[in-house]
């Protein structure tokens, strides 16, 4: 059994507490988890045990809302980044489980979100937001849920139609040839890209000779 001596707040980290035990500086904990103590107090290591734990769950608790606090985030990479910070896994899965109750981390709502932002910001095909999704940890069934609703020619049309005023003055086949590529980087199959260059190519010049998938080589 020990004997609380001091109480102090930490210089660079006002909502954490150093714990004098003895006299001596015994563990710090966040200020929340130490409310209850007060100088006098006797400690077993039993009480000491728990108090750290706490103390851990709730600094793995914090770091995850820091790490919300950017952009929503999938569970494997609030995972990896508690990992980062030397939380244990057993405390890492309570978080989550803590997390999800709060409806703070759902891999289905983080799908849906990641699919809408990137086809506002920056349309992609089908086939490359569900690359990305897997790297994000989610499973299938949250993936193609989804990606259900997606409509892979009005994202290349969207994409392209903003790109195409780079190449604004430019010959059909230079035109053409520009576009296509940049909407193959974005994931785009060729069956999907043809109609949308040539539609494009025929929205934006119209004094040009205007030119139908038919008329790609």
């Amino acid at each position: 059994m020990k004997k609380i001596t001091a109480i102090t707040t930490q210089k660079n980290k006002t909502n954490r507490v150093n714990i004098y035990l003895d006299g001596e500086f015994a563990f710090g904990l966040a200020r929340i988890t130490a409310a209850w103590l007060k100088t006098g107090d006797v400690l077993s290591e039993e009480k000491m045990e728990k108090l750290q734990a706490d103390d851990t769950r709730e600094r793995a608790y914090q770091q995850a809302m820091l790490f919300l606090s950017y952009r929503a985030r999938s569970e494997k990479e609030i995972r990896q980044n508690l990992g980062k910070h030397e939380i244990p896994e057993t405390i890492i899965a309570e978080t989550l489980e803590r997390l999800k109750q709060a409806r703070l981390a759902d891999d289905n709502q983080f799908a849906h979100m990641w699919v809408e932002n990137r086809n506002t910001f920056r349309p992609r095909s089908k086939r490359a937001l569900e690359i990305e999704l897997r790297q994000k940890g989610l499973n299938n069934e949250a993936i193609q849920a989804s990606l259900s609703e997606v409509d892979e020619e009005a994202l290349a049309y969207e994409a392209g139609l903003k790109r195409a005023t780079r190449f604004k003055g430019q010959e059909w086949s230079e035109f053409r040839k520009k576009l296509s590529e940049f909407l193959a980087r974005r994931g785009f199959s060729y069956s999907t890209i043809a109609p949308v260059v040539s539609r494009i190519w025929n929205e934006t010049n119209a004094d040009a000779q205007p030119y139908e998938d038919k008329d790609i080589p």
